[in-house]
């Protein structure tokens, strides 16, 4: 085994990783697929010296590969960003040994876009809440094909809509059709069991998180309540791993987007970066905030009596929500 410094890049797959290595002047020492096993990635790249930097591109099973050589190989891995490092890219051909090549030369020469490398415990709670985001999203659509077959028989029906009351209604209608009425009983009786597997996950996340300082910390705030403070957990993890408010709101995609060029300046709305349903729930927050706090709402009608749109002012309240929330946080962790 060599003790030479050499620089790792990964292109990971299912079945196998395309591992490249180079030396501190960039020639290339190996470049070839391997098992996706973390002992005989380790094997190879150890032959040729001593890791000094290993990169990864992030993607699904990623995480888990980067985590085990980290605690197990001690190699000190990085999460590389896809999109950014596409951007990086000489040629419009793509192969996993250039893939690999690229990775391991950009940490040689300190250009990589890192990812966050989340710990064990917040990946475990994202795989729950984005599980509930599932069930959620599977509740509307069932919710949005009930509405389109009363639009489609051409049924009106008053009182508030999705009520246990509502719900016995459509099951016994007249008006439907023999094999509409059979349809609505079947995603009435699917959408009860959808609501039964959200309480549960919804349980769940609050046995999960009730030792989490951070959590509890969010659960202080005004305008949140579980599902919100879960996702910022699980979606942060940290707030002091972002050096600013200002870096935390571009992360969450709440920051309007430059399109200025020559003469010209503009925006071109906000950012596309981010977890959307993060975005979603950071939105929905500045919504509460309008509307029952007293300082949110009074800076919501001085921008609202300028001229701005009202989507434009609650993307506003949420981006100075959260670059506040970031300061108040670490101020917190400081202190602490």
């Amino acid at each position: 085994m060599s003790s030479i410094p050499v620089f790792v890049g990964l292109d990971y797959h299912k079945e196998s990783v395309h591992v490249c290595v180079v030396d501190a002047q960039g020639k290339q020492l190996a470049n070839r697929k391997c098992a996706n096993d973390w002992t005989k990635i380790e094997r190879l790249v150890r032959r040729h010296g001593m890791p000094r930097r290993v990169a990864i591109e992030a993607c699904t099973g990623a995480a888990h590969l980067a985590d085990e050589l980290i605690s197990r190989a001690g190699w000190p891995v990085r999460l590389a960003h896809p999109g950014y490092v596409s951007r990086l890219k000489q040629s419009p051909d793509k192969s996993d040994y250039s893939d690999s090549r690229l990775l391991a030369d950009l940490e040689r020469v300190g250009y990589l876009p890192p990812v966050w490398l989340a710990p064990d415990d917040v990946r475990e709670l994202r795989r729950v809440v984005r599980y509930r985001q599932q069930l959620v999203a599977e509740r509307r659509n069932i919710k949005l094909r009930v509405s389109a077959l009363l639009r489609e028989q051409r049924v009106l029906l008053s009182g508030s809509a999705w009520s246990k009351g509502w719900r016995h209604c459509i099951t016994s209608l007249p008006e439907f059709s023999e094999q509409a009425s059979w349809i609505v009983n079947r995603q009435v009786a699917r959408l009860e069991r959808l609501e039964e597997d959200i309480r549960q996950v919804e349980e769940r996340l609050r046995q999960i998180t009730q030792n989490d300082g951070l959590v509890a910390k969010l659960l202080e705030q005004k305008g949140i309540g579980l599902i919100t403070a879960v996702t910022i957990r699980a979606e942060i993890g940290r707030f002091d791993r972002f050096r600013n408010g200002k870096q935390l709101a571009r992360f969450c995609g709440l920051s309007p987007r430059n399109a200025s060029s020559g003469q010209r300046q503009a925006d071109a709305g906000l950012i596309k970066a981010g977890n959307p349903q993060l975005r979603v729930a950071l939105i929905e927050t500045a919504h509460r905030l309008l509307r029952y706090e007293a300082r949110w709402s009074d800076l919501g009608g001085q921008l609202l009596a300028r001229g701005k749109p009202k989507c434009v002012v609650i993307a506003a309240i949420a981006n100075r929500w959260i670059r506040g929330l970031h300061h108040q946080m670490t101020s917190l962790a400081t202190a602490a």
